[in-house]
């Protein structure tokens, strides 16, 4: 069920080595260098060059010229084969590294030289003319003697010198331990609390028993006082924690500060505005993700680019796509829709989840009883379309739509009606790339019954949304949906490969009894009609439990036919249980909230988080806010404001997780073209991107080399490099939009 792969070191052909006997027995206990002539003293072997790459030996150091104009960074590359790793072992990876002129990126790895060519390792430093020393350990998740020591160098504009010295991969090493600055030891909200609104912050303290606090102003007065509730050990941190809830201090201020036990909290204010701002920013998010366009700096200043993907060299574009090999004999222009992540991937499931939740931001706020409607209307979002009397999200969610819709089958052809579970490139790519120096082939991917019901979901829901606006798109949208229903039903087990996961994320999903409750709910609120009522009411879904632990996402899609179910109007028989469902589930959330220090709806089995868990948290704070929309009980409505606090910096790591909220914020997020970590022409991402967050199976290499062994909210790290824990996603920020706007209403 994870979208990732392994990140591919994409050197086909050059890197072949031979196979030596792997060691055995227990892992070295001495420390053992793994490089040979690291040092360059008197010649360059065994290290070899890409054939465009001319090196020798300067002053001791292996020295090279770069061709300018290459594409990818393994397009100019230095390397070492035949280094053997062993699995669990720690090794230091250092080197000395200069660029001539200074400026230029270097990728340097640790990885296999045969395919598929996974990375273990790797850092993308900038170079300069002076030279800089480098050290970094990791642990080697192999045993392989088929290892590689890359330094890739390509993918710069113009022609440089690349020298490199004092390369040296040492086993046997301690591994490092990392220790992130978590600054105060009191977590709050670092963005705001609402005045009408519960107020709860945490401390980490070794004391056992109750202590004072004073909540200050900006000026260092004092404006209310009490005293914390000790917790004891919070599982989810490994942390001894109090708590302490300041609520009854309603009045508004920018500012302020809670100081206890000798420490002072990060500020913070009392003031709704912020919430106005993020249900903007959230959003506004998608226009930047826009595949197919150029990208307009007026609209957003220091994000305009060149449009991605339009069959413009280098680009291989996306107007007349082929399949994979073996898979179909047409090809279709699939132009348009969002990038799906950091990468230049186009997937339906996600788009699906995506699209259905943006949506349902919107069709809250038709009939919610806090619900304001002209929040999201025509020009709110600063976008090419603002102007033409549609609402803005409906406009920029068009954009995924239009899409969406192209990757169904054409009729007359195998499969007819279903949807390509995905489009991306053959290849994984680099960091950083932008979308439209990606120079490689795209492709179709199988059509699966998870696309096709993803696209029967969404399709139906937009048939109602648009109508008012659009009557022409929204039939279309209807027959996509009716046609694509039809096909999922006569293919009810096509499933998208678990191992298709070369040049981006797989996707998965074995099981689709719950995208079929989906679709048909979403078609029977849009439709009345009886056939689809009798779907969802005949399926063991709409009776079973389906509101989990570790929340609802892309592979788990029975929630949103449920919540729609409730919320939406309707004559479905038994619609007062399907409500009750909804308000148990809450119940079951906030209870898990109340008792969790932290004070979120989220506590994952074995304390294991998951990839994504940020935007899982927010997606149990949407059953919890939905439960206040049903039955106006305060409750939850406290329940869901209390949830955002985690995700603004009342969590273990002290750090907002929204970039460009909060004092300390997530802000290098995994992403080929918000890349100002790797390049500093590049900006970071936009103002309300939302970052993945702790993830315990910390699967890429950079993670890995930091966290091992970490406990629940500290298996994060705010590094490009971390995909696995810091990446931004459509549907990640799609939780973190409908929750902004939820809070926003509530002023």
């Amino acid at each position: 069920m994870k979208r990732r792969r392994t990140t591919l070191l994409a050197l086909t052909g050059l890197l072949a080595a031979a196979l030596t006997a792997l060691p055995t027995g227990p892992a070295q206990a001495e420390e053992v260098e793994q490089v040979e002539n690291g040092g360059f003293d008197t010649t360059t072997a065994p290290w070899w060059t890409t054939g465009n790459v001319t090196a020798g030996l300067t002053d001791g150091r292996l020295c090279a010229e770069i061709p300018g104009g290459t594409t990818n960074r393994w397009d100019a590359a230095v390397g070492q084969n035949d280094i053997t790793l062993v699995k669990g072992e720690s090794y230091r990876f250092s080197f000395s590294a200069s660029g001539t002129p200074q400026g230029n990126i270097l990728r340097a790895i640790v990885g296999l030289s045969v395919a598929p060519y996974d990375t273990y390792f790797e850092v993308s430093p900038q170079l300069n003319v002076s030279g800089d020393s480098y050290s970094y350990t990791f642990t080697s998740p192999v045993d392989t003697a088929q290892g590689q020591v890359g330094f890739q160098v390509g993918g710069n504009a113009n022609p440089f010198t690349f020298c490199m010295d004092d390369i040296s991969l040492l086993g046997g090493v301690p591994p490092e331990v990392y220790e992130p600055d978590t600054g105060p030891r009191v977590r709050v909200n670092q963005v705001a609390y609402l005045p009408a609104g519960p107020k709860n912050a945490t401390l980490v303290t070794d004391a056992t028993a109750k202590l004072p606090w004073q909540l200050r102003s900006s000026s260092g007065a004092v404006v209310a006082h009490g005293q914390t509730v000790p917790r004891g050990l919070d599982a989810s941190s490994g942390q001894n924690v109090h708590s302490l809830d300041f609520g009854a201090y309603r009045k508004r201020g920018t500012g302020l500060t809670l100081v206890v036990d000798g420490e002072t909290s990060r500020p913070f204010d009392i003031d709704p505005a912020a919430y106005e701002r993020l249900r903007l920013d959230s959003l506004k998010y998608y226009y930047t993700q826009r595949s197919g366009t150029p990208i307009s700096d007026d609209l957003r200043p220091g994000y305009g680019r060149a449009a991605g993907h339009v069959d413009v060299a280098p680009n291989q574009g996306d107007g007349n796509v082929p399949c994979q090999p073996g898979v179909c004999d047409y090809r279709l222009d699939v132009t348009g829709g969002w990038y799906d992540a950091g990468d230049h991937g186009k997937y339906v499931v996600n788009g699906g989840i995506s699209t259905w939740e943006v949506l349902s931001t919107y069709e809250r706020d038709l009939y919610a009883r806090t619900g304001k409607s002209g929040k999201l209307g025509d020009g709110s979002l600063d976008i090419p379309e603002s102007g033409n009397k549609v609402p803005d999200l409906l406009d920029e969610v068009r954009w995924e739509l239009d899409f969406l819709l192209r990757m169904q089958v054409p009729q007359g052809k195998p499969l007819a009606g279903m949807a390509h579970h995905k489009i991306h490139d053959e290849q994984w790519t680099g960091l950083p790339l932008m979308p439209a120096d990606d120079p490689q082939k795209r492709e179709l991917h199988p059509p699966s019954t998870a696309a096709t019901l993803n696209l029967a979901a969404t399709a139906a829901q937009a048939a109602r949304l648009y109508r008012p606006h659009d009557p022409a798109f929204a039939a279309k949208a209807l027959t996509a949906a009716r046609t694509a229903w039809t096909a999922a039903k006569e293919h009810p087990a096509v499933y998208a490969s678990e191992s298709d996961g070369v040049g981006g994320g797989t996707y998965s999903d074995n099981n689709v009894t719950d995208e079929f409750y989906w679709a048909a709910a979403q078609l029977y609120l849009t439709t009345g009609e009886k056939a689809f009522q009798e779907y969802v009411l005949a399926s063991p879904v709409h009776t079973a439990d389906i509101f989990g632990p570790v929340g609802f996402d892309w592979a788990r899609t029975a929630a949103a036919g449920r919540l729609d179910l409730a919320t939406v109007p309707s004559k479905l028989p038994g619609r007062d249980k399907v409500r009750q469902s909804v308000i148990k589930a809450a119940d079951s959330y906030l209870a898990t909230l109340k008792a969790h220090p932290y004070g979120m709806p989220y506590a994952p089995g074995g304390n294991l988080y998951d990839w994504g868990s940020n935007h899982q948290i927010l997606n149990n704070a949407v059953v919890i806010a939905t439960a206040y929309d049903i039955s106006g009980a305060s409750k939850y409505r406290e329940g869901a404001l209390q949830s955002m606090d985690y995700l603004f910096g009342r969590n273990a790591l002290n750090i907002s997780y929204v970039t460009g909220y909060g004092e300390v914020d997530a802000r290098n997020q995994h992403s080929r073209w918000y890349a100002h970590q790797l390049d500093p022409n590049q900006p970071n991402p936009p103002v309300g991107t939302l970052a993945g967050g702790p993830n315990s199976s910390i699967q890429d290499p950079y993670a890995q080399s930091k966290l091992q062994g970490c406990v629940g909210q500290f298996c994060y790290i705010d590094d490009i490099q971390s995909w696995s824990t810091n990446e931004h996603t459509i549907n990640w920020n799609a939780a973190l939009a409908r929750m902004a706007s939820f809070v926003a209403d509530q002023i």
